[in-house]
C-alpha cells in the first residue's frame, strides 16, 4: 500500500512538473513577444498570429514587429535553450557527474575555435557564404568528440567514464588556448569575436532556425529514445551490461547525439554557458531522476529559461543590448552555487 501511495505521488510530481513547464513556456513566449522597445497589445499579438495568412487586414508596425523580429528570436533562443539543457540532462545521466554538462567533453570548445577560426581567418566556403561560421563550427564540434573518444579509447579500451571527462579536460584547456591564442592575434574583429563568444540570438532569422532545427530533433530523438538506457547506465555500466544494455554502442549514441545538439547550439548562438548545468537539475529536484521525464521536461525548461534571458538582456538596459551569455552566467552561477551546497548538506545527512 505504501508502495502504492509512493509511485501515485511520483506520478503527480511528474504531471505536476509538464503541467508547470508548459505554462512557464507560454508565459515566457508571450512576454518575449509582447515586450520589448514598442509594446505589443496581448491581443493584438493573438490577432497577428490568428491572421498571419493575410498581412494587409493587420497593424503594419505590429506584424513586422511580431512576425519578423522578435518570433524568429524566440523560436531560436528556445531551440538553443533546449538543445543545451537535453544536451546536459543526458551527459549528466551518461557521466553521472553533476558538474557534467555540454562542455565537459570539449565540444563546446572545439565548436568555438571553429567559429573563431572562420572570423579570424576569413573563411568563405563556396555555396555556403554566410553559413561558413556555423557549418564549420558544427563540423569542429563532431571532430572534437571524434579526437576526444579516440584518445579515450587509446588511453583505456574500456574507456570508463572518468577517462572520457578526463580526456574531454585535456582537449577543452588546449581548445581554449588555441582560441585564446587568435583572440590576441586578432585586429579589427575583435569585437565580432568578442562578441560572439559571450552568446547571442540578435539579428539572426529563419535561415538560422532551419539550421538549428534538423539538428535539434534528430538529436533530441535519439537522447529521448535512449531514455531507458539512461536510466540503467546510471546503476553503472556492470549493472546495465548485465540488464541487456549495449552500454558501448549506447555510450557512442547519446554521447554523439548531445554534441550534435551542443555543436550546432554554439554555432547559431555563440557559447552560453550554464543552462546545460542549472535546467537539468533543477528538473531532477522537482520530479526525480528519470530520465524518460527528465529529457523531454529539460527541453521545455531549457527553452523558457533562455527566451526569458534573451528577453532580459534586450531590455534591462535598452536600447544597449547585453549579451545572453552574461545573463545566463548572473542567473546560472549563483543558483549552481546554491545546488551544490544543497548536494553537499545531503551528502551530510
Amino acid at each position: 500500500m505504501q508502495k502504492r501511495s509512493t509511485l501515485m505521488f511520483s506520478q503527480s510530481k511528474v504531471a505536476l512538473g509538464y503541467i508547470l513547464s508548459v505554462i512557464f513556456l507560454l508565459v515566457a513566449f508571450t512576454l518575449a513577444i509582447t515586450v520589448g522597445s514598442v509594446q505589443v497589445p496581448f491581443g493584438e499579438m493573438l490577432r497577428i498570429f490568428a491572421g498571419a495568412g493575410n498581412r494587409d487586414s493587420l497593424d503594419p508596425m505590429f506584424s513586422s514587429i511580431v512576425l519578423d523580429i522578435r518570433f524568429p528570436r524566440v523560436v531560436l533562443a528556445g531551440l538553443v535553450g533546449a538543445s543545451l539543457a537535453i544536451a546536459g540532462a543526458s551527459f549528466q545521466g551518461l557521466l553521472k557527474n553533476p558538474l557534467a554538462d555540454p562542455y565537459t567533453l570539449g565540444v563546446s570548445s572545439g565548436a568555438s575555435v571553429g567559429a573563431v577560426a572562420v572570423i579570424f581567418l576569413g573563411i568563405t566556403i563556396p555555396g555556403l557564404g554566410g553559413f561558413t561560421l556555423p557549418v564549420v563550427s558544427v563540423v569542429a564540434a563532431l571532430l572534437t568528440l571524434i579526437v576526444v573518444l579516440g584518445f579515450a579509447r587509446f588511453v583505456e579500451k574500456s574507456m570508463k567514464m572518468e577517462t572520457i571527462i578526463l580526456t574531454g579536460i585535456i582537449f577543452s584547456s588546449f581548445l581554449g588556448s588555441i582560441l585564446s591564442l587568435m583572440i590576441a592575434l586578432t585586429g579589427d574583429e575583435l569585437r565580432q569575436i568578442i562578441t560572439w563568444l559571450l552568446g547571442s540570438v540578435s539579428m539572426r532569422g529563419w535561415d538560422y532556425i532551419r539550421l538549428i532545427a534538423p539538428f535539434f530533433v534528430t538529436g533530441s530523438l535519439l537522447l529521448i529514445w535512449n531514455a531507458r538506457e539512461l536510466n540503467a547506465m546510471a546503476f553503472g555500466e556492470d549493472r546495465a551490461h548485465h540488464l541487456g544494455v549495449n552500454v558501448q554502442v549506447r555510450k557512442y549514441v547519446v554521447l554523439a547525439s548531445g554534441s550534435i545538439l551542443t555543436g550546432a547550439a554554439v554555432a547559431v548562438s555563440g557559447t552560453i554557458g550554464f543552462v546545460g548545468l542549472v535546467v537539468p537539475h533543477m528538473v531532477r529536484m522537482a520530479t526525480g531522476s528519470d530520465h524518460r521525464h527528465v529529457l523531454p521536461l529539460s527541453i521545455l525548461n531549457g527553452a523558457s529559461l533562455l527566451i526569458v534571458c534573451d528577453l532580459i538582456a534586450r531590455t534591462v538596459v535598452a536600447p544597449t543590448e547585453l549579451p545572453i551569455g552574461v545573463i545566463t552566467a548572473l542567473l546560472g552561477a549563483p543558483v549552481f552555487g546554491l545546488i551544490l551546497i544543497q548536494k553537499r548538506k545531503e551528502r551530510r545527512g
